[in-house]
C-alpha cells in the first residue's frame, strides 16, 4: 500500500506564493506525472512531498499518516534527481549500497539487494566500474538503482532524463515504463516534456503558476482539455488555434465564423452571445488538405519525418496552421491549399480560455478551472 494525498497544500517564500493550494490524491501503484512550463511549481511540489521543502500550510498524507513533520529519511520515499549525484570515487556497487550501509544493513543483505536490483537494471556487469566509466544512460540507471535498493513506498523523479540526448531519453522512458510494470510501485515524476508525460503516466497533473489546471489520464486530457492552456500544452505538435466570432446557437451547437468568412457549427454548448469572440482549436492530425475547404493559405514549411509529414500553412500574416499528413505527402512550398476538418473534432474556448462542453465528450475527467 502506497498512497499519497495533498490537502490544500501551499508554499510561500516570503511574500511570494509559489504553490497556491493543491489538492491531489495519488493511488497505490499509480504512475503520476507533474507537467507544466518552467516556474509552474512542479519541482517545488515534489520537494515538499520528499520533505526537502517545508509545507507552509495544508496537509501531506502518506498511507493515511499525516507526514508534514516526518523527517525526509523516515517518509519511506526515494528521490532520483536531474543530476545523477553519484559519488565519483565509489564503484557502482558502492554507490547503490551507500544508503543501506549508512542504515546499518549487513554486507550480505546489501549484496543480495544490490545484485537483485542490478539484474533488473542490466547493471550486473558494471558493478565494479566508477561513474566516469559509464554513459549518461548507465549513470541514470545507477541513480535509479540506488533508490530501488531502499525498497521505498514511493519513487520520486525530478526531471531525471533532461540531461540525456534524444535517443537515450527514448530508451530510458521505455526502461522506466518497464520498471513501473515490474515493481508495481507508486511513482511521481516531474517533467516539462509533455511527450514524457503522455507516454509514461497513468495520470497527468498539469500545473500552471502554482495551481492545478487539470488532472486525468493522458488521452482524457488530450481529447477533453478543460482550457486553452491545457490544450496547448498537451499534444505535439500543439493544437492549432483560430479566432472566431459567434454567429448563432441552437440545440445542436454553436455556429462560428472562421477567418475567411466560412460558417461552421461546432457541437458544443454554453451561454454565448451572438457576436462574441472565441477561439477554435483543432489538432494537426484533424486538419486535411482538400480541393475545397473552410480555410485557404500558402504552404510555408514542409517537415518530412518519414512516416508522417507536417505542413505549415500560412492563412494570414503571422498565423500558421500545422497539418499532419502521411509520409508520402507530395505538397510543396508556396502552394496555395484549402484546409478542412470535421466540426466534431474541434474545440471552442471562451474569452477566458475555458473550454465549452463538447456534446460527444463523455469521458470522466477532473477539471480545475479559474
Amino acid at each position: 500500500m502506497a498512497t499519497l494525498s495533498l490537502k490544500e497544500v501551499k508554499k510561500t517564500f516570503g511574500a511570494v506564493n509559489v504553490i497556491k493550494g493543491v489538492d491531489l490524491d495519488i493511488s497505490d501503484r499509480e504512475f503520476v506525472v507533474f507537467v507544466g512550463p518552467s516556474g509552474c511549481g512542479k519541482s517545488t511540489l515534489l520537494r515538499m512531498i520528499a520533505g526537502l521543502e517545508d509545507i507552509s500550510s495544508g496537509d501531506l498524507i502518506i498511507d493515511g499518516d499525516h507526514a508534514n513533520d516526518i523527517p525526509p529519511d523516515q517518509r519511506g520515499l526515494a528521490m532520483v534527481f536531474q543530476t545523477y549525484a553519484l559519488y565519483p570515487h565509489m564503484s557502482v556497487k558502492d554507490n547503490m549500497g551507500f544508503a543501506l550501509k549508512l542504515a546499518g544493513v549487513s554486507q550480505g543483505e546489501r549484496d543480495t539487494k544490490i545484485n537483485e536490483v542490478a539484474g533488473l537494471l542490466q547493471l550486473g556487469h558494471l558493478l565494479d566500474r566508477k561513474p566516469k566509466q559509464l554513459s549518461g544512460g548507465q549513470r541514470q540507471r545507477v541513480a535509479i538503482g540506488r533508490a530501488m535498493v531502499r525498497s521505498p513506498r514511493i519513487f520520486l523523479f525530478d526531471e531525471p532524463l533532461s540531461n540525456l540526448d534524444a535517443a537515450l531519453r527514448v530508451q530510458m522512458r521505455i526502461e522506466l515504463a518497464r520498471l513501473h510494470d515490474q515493481l508495481g510501485a507508486t511513482m511521481i515524476y516531474v517533467t516539462h516534456d509533455q511527450v514524457e508525460a503522455m507516454t509514461l503516466a497513468d495520470k497527468i497533473v498539469v500545473l500552471r503558476d502554482g495551481r492545478i489546471e487539470q488532472v486525468g489520464a493522458p488521452m482524457e486530457l488530450y481529447h477533453n482539455p478543460v482550457n486553452q492552456f491545457v490544450a496547448s500544452f498537451i499534444g505535439s505538435p500543439a493544437m492549432n488555434f483560430l479566432p472566431v466570432t459567434v454567429s448563432g446557437a441552437s440545440a445542436s451547437g454553436i455556429s462560428v465564423l472562421l477567418p475567411g468568412g466560412a460558417d461552421l457549427e461546432v457541437p458544443t454548448s454554453g451561454a454565448i452571445s451572438s457576436g462574441a469572440t472565441m477561439t477554435l482549436g483543432i489538432r494537426p492530425e484533424h486538419l486535411r488538405i482538400a480541393s475545397e475547404g473552410f480555410i485557404s493559405g500558402e504552404i510555408m514549411v514542409v517537415e518530412r519525418l518519414g512516416g508522417h509529414t507536417y505542413v505549415y500553412v500560412q492563412i494570414a500574416p503571422g498565423r500558421l496552421l500545422i497539418v499532419e499528413t502521411d509520409g508520402a505527402d507530395s505538397h510543396r512550398l508556396h502552394e496555395t491549399v484549402s484546409l478542412t476538418f470535421n466540426a466534431s473534432d474541434s474545440h471552442l474556448f471562451n474569452e477566458n480560455g475555458i473550454a465549452l462542453h463538447r456534446f460527444e465528450a463523455n469521458r470522466s475527467i477532473t477539471n480545475v478551472a479559474h
